[in-house]
């Protein structure tokens, strides 16, 4: 049997071009002891991705040229030398970005295809939903009556944490995102207080006018001038919450940094960055809640499903242009 996986092959400068990369033919690798063959269903690519793809000194190790990429994936065992793991069971591992994958035991996880749907496990269920949970409730600190502000709202992370928002009892709840159907659907879908378009006008006027009262709580998934609006909406004791910074992540320069950065002394504001593996200890809790506020329909969520292994690359690449709504899944 073929496996079919991406390498990449050069760093990208600036935006990634499909020079970089090739979809790469290889046999179907054997399970030794205590591992297991997987055969994946559904491939997560997420912005995070970007920055492994450069030399740069980071929280995760760089890809390797040459090498297959990595990323979550959930699928199907079709062979087992583990014991407590059966062929037939489906898990929750990290070697995306090829149709096969070799997985130790103890490096995966078991989910329940009939609990929830497979792919929900790399979205609302899975990492992008804890980094919403995780960022929102504890390094943001939230508490009910907040207004909360989220940048990037109509994806995948965004979108979960205006809805956590006022399910928890926020006052007011702001999105903000690339086009007017997503924020159209903000509003009528997800339930958020606001939202805008900011491609249609300043951030910082477009936030002060849906928010004249101010925001306690920003959820940072862009960066630039989101941040710097943010921070010149910020309440007083506010707290800001860095997930990702996308609008910088294929620069050739260093971005600017916020020029209002002296109001935090006023409002006595933080600003504090966040990873969501320091956050797993949460996993429990966050499970049984989203768990039956998904179940009860109470929390939305959006997939954009990008069919085949071959256009794993237009799929990540979409991501970063923000072609989707909710979590960027593909589909084998």
């Amino acid at each position: 049997m073929i496996n079919r996986e991406w390498h990449l092959l050069s760093r990208p400068v600036g935006w990634p071009k499909p020079e970089d990369f090739a979809l790469v033919e290889a046999e179907v690798p054997t399970p030794g002891a205590g591992q297991v063959l997987v055969r994946n269903k559904y491939l997560s690519v997420d912005p995070y991705m970007r920055g492994r793809m450069s030399a740069a000194k980071s929280y995760a190790a760089p890809f390797e040229l040459g090498k297959v990429m990595q990323g979550g994936a959930v699928g199907e065992v079709v062979e087992s030398n583990a014991e407590g793991i059966a062929v037939g069971d489906h898990l929750l591992h990290f070697f995306g970005w090829r149709e096969y994958a070799v997985v130790r035991a103890e490096s995966a996880v078991k989910v329940d295809a009939d609990a929830a749907p497979l792919s929900t496990y790399l979205g609302v269920l899975g990492m992008t939903g804890l980094t919403a949970y995780a960022g929102l409730l504890r390094t943001a600190s939230f508490k009910e009556g907040d207004s909360v502000f989220v940048s990037g709202a109509a994806g995948a992370v965004g979108s979960q944490v205006g809805q956590i928002a006022k399910l928890k009892g926020a006052s007011r709840v702001i999105g903000s995102a690339g086009s007017d159907e997503k924020v159209k659907l903000l509003v009528e879908e997800y339930g958020f207080d606001a939202a805008f378009n900011y491609k249609s006008g300043k951030v910082s006027d477009q936030l002060r006018e849906a928010a004249p009262d101010g925001v306690d709580i920003y959820f940072d998934n862009v960066g630039g001038d989101h941040l710097e609006a943010a921070i010149g909406s910020l309440n007083q004791g506010g707290r800001i919450a860095v997930c990702g910074m996308i609008s910088v992540y294929n620069n050739t320069e260093a971005a600017p940094g916020p020029r209002n950065l002296a109001r935090l002394i006023q409002t006595r504001g933080r600003i504090e960055g966040f990873l969501v593996g320091d956050h797993y200890d949460l996993q429990p809790e966050f499970v049984s809640e989203v768990g039956l506020w998904v179940a009860s329909g109470e929390l939305k969520y959006g997939e954009t499903v990008v069919e085949g292994i071959e256009n794993n690359l237009e799929a990540f690449l979409g991501v970063l242009r923000g072609d989707n709504t909710g979590k960027m899944i593909v589909k084998l």
